[in-house]
């Protein structure tokens, strides 16, 4: 895939970036960080993918991805 979509969000503190095509996520202190680690997730994922076919996980459905955005940031303000 040349492309993917990804949703940031500020959770506790941390960036959290995840894929809507895959549902992995990655975390970081910063949202460049967070999309790093959700990059290096990718790749390890499609490395994998390649020796095993039969793990693919199908695109987040819009109730998880509801979730995802509707979980309260515990950061105080």
């Amino acid at each position: 895939m040349d492309f993917y979509t990804t949703v940031l969000r500020k959770s506790a503190g941390y960036w959290v970036a995840l894929c809507l095509e895959n549902g992995l996520v990655g975390q970081g202190i910063n949202q460049e960080a967070a999309i790093k680690q959700l990059y290096e997730a990718i790749a390890s994922f499609l490395s994998v993918y390649k020796i095993e076919p039969n793990i693919y996980h199908p695109s987040l459905v819009i109730e998880e991805l509801h979730e995802f955005l509707a979980v309260e940031d515990t950061e105080s303000v």
